[in-house]
């Protein structure tokens, strides 16, 4: 792998670092506040420093067909996940949450091949099918229990939110990891306000300083911060490539539940976490192709 590959699979990992804690701290946030009221009232918070950082830039404005672009990211990263996530942390414990979530970089590497042209070898996708599955089966072995609703949503989730990511990415070569995000939560502005000005008035009771702490984490850095050393490290080190990083983040995401909130961590888990992050070692010695360039 090149340096460029290496410092791509480097900001990935931040990325996901960074994401580990979104399950968690929407699980505080939806006991006191609307699921619809978390999930776009982070973006339209996150919006502002991210119009701030643009006008100080003075960043031209994307262009019609990055505007179409930046529309499937919206739909993903700004409105699916978030709100369909917050809905099945009603329901599920997060680190449940996290086990499906480890689906995603599959789903994401599916998209990359569609969107971005990327032709992973079959070690590849061999080695993304054996760590889905090694997440899969830690799921089971830890009894995450049978299909529930919540299941249900945080797929829905998984399936628009791997969408984002992959556009997300490939917008991230034409225009920047930190220039997406804030193209997209900017653009989604006008139809965020609304819902969540209503979903404000209509919400009774006390906010608690814990609930307006972890609303604070999924705005800033879930929803802004995280993404631009993601869509970055998607960019530099390639879509398909950077995204298997993402089976780590179960694991991150069980360590920082023991850590912040106490949870007892199984030994069994860090062997599972040792097999993951050897599919994801092998994955980065695979070949993944580029796109072909069309010739007149």
């Amino acid at each position: 792998m090149s340096s460029r590959e290496n410092t791509g699979m480097a900001l990935g990992l931040l990325g996901v670092v960074i994401f580990s804690l979104t399950l968690p701290f929407t699980r505080i946030v939806v006991q006191e506040l609307h699921p619809l009221l978390n999930g776009l009232g982070r973006a339209l918070f996150a919006a502002i420093p991210a119009a701030l950082l643009l006008l100080w830039r003075r960043e031209k404005w994307p262009t019609w067909k990055q505007v179409k672009g930046l529309t499937l990211v919206i739909a993903g990263v700004i409105l699916g996940f978030p709100v369909l996530s917050a809905w099945a942390m009603q329901t599920l414990p997060a680190s449940h949450g996290a086990l499906v979530n480890g689906l995603q970089p599959l789903c994401v590497a599916l998209y990359a091949a569609w969107l971005s042209h990327e032709r992973p070898s079959k070690a590849f996708w061999a080695c993304a099918a054996l760590g889905s599955a090694l997440v899969l089966g830690y799921a089971l072995i830890s009894g995450a229990g049978s299909i529930q609703a919540g299941d249900l949503l945080m797929l829905g989730a998984i399936a628009v939110g791997g969408l984002g990511y992959a556009e997300g990415g490939r917008l991230a070569k034409e225009m920047g990891g930190w220039q997406v995000i804030c193209w997209a939560l900017v653009l989604s502005t006008p139809v965020l306000i609304g819902p969540v000005v209503y979903l404000a008035l209509q919400h009774q009771g006390d906010i608690s300083a814990k609930t307006w702490w972890a609303f604070g984490y999924v705005s800033l850095f879930s929803q802004f911060i995280g993404f631009f050393a993601w869509y970055a490290g998607l960019a530099m080190g390639g879509i398909a490539r950077v995204s298997q990083i993402q089976l780590l983040q179960i694991f991150f995401t069980i360590a920082f539940s023991a850590l912040f909130f106490g949870e007892h961590v199984e030994p069994i888990t860090w062997l599972f976490a040792a097999g993951v992050i050897v599919t994801v070692m092998l994955g980065r010695k695979t070949a993944i192709k580029p796109a072909r360039i069309a010739t007149a």
